[in-house]
C-alpha cells in the first residue's frame, strides 16, 4: 500500500492512479446512504473504491463496483483486496451502460461526473471522471432503471442544479425521491450539494440538512457523528 494512501479507521485507500481523489462528497455519500435491506449493491463510477469500502464496513452486502477507467478499476481492486471485506467486493472494468448481468441490485450508489459542455483539462482520465460526456444523466438513469430491483433504492450526490436535473429525468423512469439532504459547507452559506435517494414508489420525502463546518471553520457535531466510524482524527 502506498504510504501516501488515505487511511480510515478500518481500511486505507490509495488513490494515486485515479483522476478523482478521495473527497468530501464521496465520504458523505458513503456514510449517509441508507443500507436497510440492501444485500446486493452497485457502485457506479467507483474510482478508488472509497464509497464501496465504506458501505462494506457498514453492511454485509455483496458490492459490485464498476468504472469505465481502467486505472481506476485496477486501483479499486487493489484497495478491495487489501481490505477486511475483499470477499464481498467485486470490481468490473467497463461502462455501466454495457453491464451485462441477470441480477438486479437492492441499492445503487453513484457520485456522478457532472460537468457538461465545460472547458476540459488536457488530462483525458480526469475529464472522464469529472465530465458527463461518457455517462450523461439520461444514460445513468436508464442504467439505474434497468439494474435496480423493484424495491431498490438509488442514492447519489450532486450540486443542487444538477441534482434537480437528475430528479426530473428520474421521474420519467418512475423513480422518485424519498430522502433528501441539503449539504452546507459552512454555517451561514447556502446549500451547495444535495444527497438524494430515489425509489420506485412516490412517497413523502424525508428532508434533512447537514452542515459540515461551523462559523469558526471547525467540523460540526453533526458531521462528526456522521463520519466518526471512518475518520482517524475523530476519536472513539
Amino acid at each position: 500500500m502506498n504510504p501516501q494512501a488515505f487511511r480510515f479507521k478500518q481500511f486505507s485507500v490509495d488513490d494515486s492512479k485515479c483522476a478523482m481523489k478521495v473527497g468530501t462528497d464521496a465520504v458523505i455519500l458513503g456514510a449517509w446512504v441508507n443500507l436497510d435491506n440492501a444485500d446486493t449493491i452497485l457502485d457506479i463510477g467507483t474510482g478508488c473504491g472509497v464509497i464501496a469500502l465504506m458501505i462494506a464496513q457498514r453492511s454485509k452486502a455483496i458490492i459490485t463496483a464498476i468504472d469505465i477507467d481502467e486505472s481506476a478499476s485496477i486501483q479499486s481492486n487493489e484497495n478491495f483486496l487489501a481490505s477486511p471485506w475483499n470477499e464481498r467486493l467485486v470490481t468490473v472494468h467497463g461502462a455501466v451502460q454495457e453491464l451485462n448481468t441477470e441480477n438486479h441490485f437492492d441499492l445503487i450508489v453513484c457520485n456522478p461526473p457532472f460537468f457538461k459542455n465545460a472547458l476540459k483539462a488536457p488530462d483525458r482520465q480526469r475529464n472522464i471522471a469529472r465530465h458527463n460526456d461518457e455517462l450523461s444523466f439520461e444514460s445513468l438513469l436508464v442504467s439505474v432503471d434497468r439494474l435496480l430491483n423493484n424495491c431498490g433504492t438509488f442514492a447519489f450526490i450532486l450540486p443542487n442544479d444538477e441534482a434537480q436535473q437528475v430528479i426530473t429525468i428520474a421521474a420519467a423512469h418512475q423513480l422518485y425521491p424519498n430522502r433528501c439532504c441539503n449539504i452546507i459547507s459552512r454555517d451561514g452559506k447556502s446549500p451547495n450539494r444535495l444527497l438524494i435517494q430515489l425509489c420506485r414508489k412516490e412517497s413523502v420525502i424525508e428532508r434533512e440538512t447537514l452542515k459540515i463546518r461551523d462559523q469558526n471553520n471547525q467540523y460540526t457535531f453533526q458531521y462528526k457523528e456522521l463520519t466518526k466510524d471512518f475518520y482517524l482524527f475523530l476519536s472513539e
